[in-house]
């Protein structure tokens, strides 16, 4: 080897070693993997490319898609490389079918990573008992819906400084939609409860609060009533709990629950239910930091996330008239994120929500503000380089 090779050769040689030691690698390196991700079991990576991930966006109805555009308005902002496949889906304003039902699971099977609106269901019976929330759920095996309950600093409650969280299973239970009219005026309604799924749901439960480092978890339940079934549902989650000593285990019926929620939320760390009390548990807790508005959520499956506001509700009334509070969608998208790897951008997403609400200078109706849900979103962006 000649020298001019060998000089070469060690300049590339220190370059490479202070490039691996610059800010920017060390970042990278010492990057956390995303628990969401280990929850859910997949370790294959979500869709990507050039560099940018996709994700599925379903806005859904209500203020939805205003809700949406706050998102797209505060990622394109803060230059988060991702990129949305957007679909609109809705079985109240003539924009569905089972044809655009199979391009939406399509896109979230294979982008694995969705963020979604409320699907407003129907009261009326057309002919299906299923609701197209439903069917995505059982198509992607939607099982674990997770709803962390979190006081918003700066935003003062009957209960402030709240922190548990809320896993519900969602597959099975009440939600089965299966009904029938036995005879005229008899409807008989069906609720599945099968030892595999509570079990599943319980583990889950139990996973996330050792990698959280959480210290209790609560089965929600009515036994008392429903032996069987509900009473399937405690057993697998007891037996479940019996693998994880170092974790307490209680329960609770859920008529009592409701009330100790309202009285003293803080004797409860990680709560996990069946399909129809996480329903309304989920709405409970979010009132008690500040309502819809403001609580983010996610489902999971072995391989699928999505992401959406831990209550569900589309607040038909507003829209278009730009009131809507866009915090609870942000935080999820901010979540989702997190999930993807980008600690950097959902950390800035995140944090520039709350220290808009902590501010107190832009707030949305439901907290007490007179902000346009355009004036929130702007504030939002005007923090993201803070």
């Amino acid at each position: 080897m000649s020298v001019t090779m060998a000089a070469a050769l060690r300049g590339s040689l220190v370059t490479l070693v202070k490039g691996l030691s610059s800010p920017r690698w060390q970042q990278l390196a010492s990057r956390p993997l995303s628990l969401s991700a280990g929850l859910c079991g997949s370790e294959a990576p979500p869709a990507r490319a050039d560099a940018t991930f996709k994700v599925t966006m379903v806005p859904g109805d209500g203020v939805g898609p205003e809700l949406m555009t706050a998102v797209k308005e505060v990622f394109k902002a803060g230059d988060v490389p991702v990129e949305f496949e957007e679909f609109h889906l809705s079985e109240v304003q003539n924009m569905a079918s089972e044809e655009k039902l199979d391009q939406v699971l399509t896109s979230m099977k294979n982008n694995k990573v969705a963020i979604k609106g409320k699907i407003h269901t129907p009261m009326e019976f057309k002919g299906e008992l299923a609701s197209y929330e439903m069917r995505l759920r059982r198509k992607l095996d939607l099982f674990a819906n997770v709803v962390h309950v979190n006081s918003l600093p700066g935003y003062s409650t009957r209960h402030n400084n709240l922190d548990l969280v809320i896993i519900r299973e969602q597959t099975e239970g009440e939600y089965s939609s299966l009904e029938h009219e036995s005879v005229t005026g008899v409807i008989e309604c069906l609720k599945i409860i099968t030892r595999e799924k509570s079990r599943r749901i319980a583990k889950f439960a139990f996973d996330y609060a050792t990698k959280k480092g959480r210290n209790k978890v609560t089965a929600v339940h009515k036994a008392n009533i429903m032996k069987l079934g509900d009473g399937l549902f405690l057993q697998s989650c007891a037996e479940v709990a019996q693998l994880y000593p170092k974790i307490k285990y209680e329960n609770i019926i859920i008529d009592n629950c409701c009330m100790q929620l309202v009285q003293n939320p803080y004797q409860f760390d990680v709560l996990v239910m069946p399909n129809l009390y996480g329903n309304i548990i989920d709405n409970l807790a979010a009132g008690l930091v500040g309502g819809a508005g403001v609580v983010p959520g996610e489902s999971y499956s072995a391989e699928y996330a999505v992401f959406e506001t831990g209550a569900r509700h589309p607040f038909a009334q507003a829209v278009g008239r730009n009131i809507a509070n866009p915090t609870a969608m942000l935080l999820s998208a901010s979540n989702m994120l997190r999930h993807l790897n980008l600690e950097y951008h959902s950390q800035m997403v995140s944090d520039a929500v709350k220290r808009v609400i902590k501010q107190g200078k832009v707030r949305t109706g439901d907290l007490g503000g007179y902000a346009t849900s355009d004036e929130f979103t702007r504030a939002v962006i005007a923090n993201l380089a803070v």
